[in-house]
């Protein structure tokens, strides 16, 4: 009975994800980019570059319903060293509902100088991106990737989750290094991680 109770609940979780997900997406679908949460699978796999013991919190930029940031909570970071920058309002109430100990920011993830203001100094031991990439121009994504390598030490990852076959931040256009991480069959749509670094062990 208590398994039954426990499965119902989880069920009722997950369609509950679902549901604000797609309300997102209705609303802002360039912002969201999909009307299905990041699995679970997914999410443990891109928190598996989480190094626990450097000591530094964590950036997750664009973390929807929060599935990553479970993820990332589960690997071990501590609440107070999890920073979350999340476009939506909707979505940073429900998050700060669910992780009222994570830095849940509200912001955009294109103007990190802005959002982060207050933490300018931070250095984070790696960033967890679930930003729809392939919305807008790769000279935007560029800056983007080459603005959160800035904030991490040199040979720590960026990684970056796409619905696309090809890194969504091309090779040669600045100081990074590309290398395809994992192709998730269980999420849907199947998924294509791909971390960044600059050089660095």
């Amino acid at each position: 009975m208590t398994q039954g109770l426990g499965l119902k609940r989880a069920l009722a979780e997950r369609f509950h994800d679902e549901l604000k997900f797609f309300k997102g997406w209705i609303h802002s679908p360039k912002a969201v980019g999909s009307i299905i949460p990041t699995s679970s699978v997914t999410a443990r796999k891109m928190a598996a570059v989480i190094n626990p013991a450097s000591g530094l919190p964590v950036l997750e930029v664009g973390p929807g319903t929060g599935v990553i940031t479970r993820a990332i909570l589960e690997r071990g970071v501590r609440p107070s060293d999890l920073f979350t920058v999340e476009y939506s309002p909707e979505f940073v109430r429900h998050l700060r509902g669910l992780y009222p100990d994570v830095h849940v920011i509200e912001g955009d993830a294109f103007d990190l100088r802005s959002a982060l203001a207050d933490y300018q100094d931070t250095v984070f031991d790696c960033v967890i991106s679930g930003i729809p990439l392939l919305n807008f121009p790769a000279a935007r994504r560029v800056a983007y990737l080459e603005g959160l390598l800035d904030r991490i030490p040199r040979g720590r990852p960026v990684i970056q989750l796409t619905y696309g076959p090809m890194s969504p931040i091309p090779p040669g256009r600045g100081d990074y290094q590309v290398e395809h991480f994992r192709f998730v069959v269980r999420n849907i749509p199947p998924t294509q991680l791909w971390v960044y670094r600059r050089g660095g062990h």
